[in-house]
Order: structure tokens, then sequence, then C-alpha cells
């Protein structure tokens, strides 16, 4: 039923760029703010960036501002998350979450794709 499905992870060099894209399908993409987490071994899942329904409003971490942009396209029920001047710390499993704005509450967890940065 409900799938999101992310794509465009892989290695690449520090300094370099990757977009990451998460396709939804099974539920009311236009209704659910889209956000972005990552996990690294040993480490707590923690917030890269969100994005509200409409995506009128953004919200990323410290360590991201500046270098990641989430954008979405709710036409292509698709949400991007751009990485730039990427560095090895940054590297991690990353994961698409949605959550509703609005009711009726529900939140879908996508099962994530591989960043690696190094040389």
């Amino acid at each position: 039923q409900v799938q999101l499905v992310e794509s465009g992870g892989g290695l690449v060099q520090p300094g370099g760029s990757l977009r990451l894209s998460c396709a939804a399908s099974g539920f009311t993409f236009s209704r659910y703010a889209m956000s972005w987490y990552r996990q690294a071994p040993g480490k707590e899942r923690e917030l890269v960036a969100r994005i509200t329904s409409a995506g009128g409003s953004t919200t990323y971490a410290d360590s991201m501002k500046g270098r990641f942009t989430i954008s979405r396209d709710n036409a292509k029920n698709t949400v991007y998350l751009q990485m730039n001047s990427l560095k090895p710390e940054d590297t991690a499993v990353y994961y698409c979450y949605a959550r509703a704005d609005r009711p009726p509450r529900g939140d879908y967890w996508g099962q994530g794709t591989q960043v690696t940065v190094s040389s």
C-alpha cells in the first residue's frame, strides 16, 4: 500500500554532490510534511531537513544549513535532498519520512539509501 522509495545514494568524494529522491505512493502526498533523516553507524537517527506539505517552509539541522536543500514536487509525489560540499561525517543511511500536516494523523518511513563520502 504505502511506499516511500529512496534513490540517488552512493559513493562520492569529499566536496562532491549528490541528489537524493524519495518517491511516494499509496497516500495523499500533498497532505504530508516530508523529512529526511540520517543514521550513521553507532549514532542515533537525526533530522536532516523538513519541508511543509505545500513547500512553503523548510527546516535544517545546523550542520547541513547552507549545504543541503530540501524541495518537493507534489505533482510527482517526490521529495528531494540536494547535498553539496559533502563531508566524510555525512556518511550515513538517509531515510525519507512522511507526516501528515493535519488530521487524520499518519506517518511513514522509507527503507533508506546509503550515502558514503570517502576518498
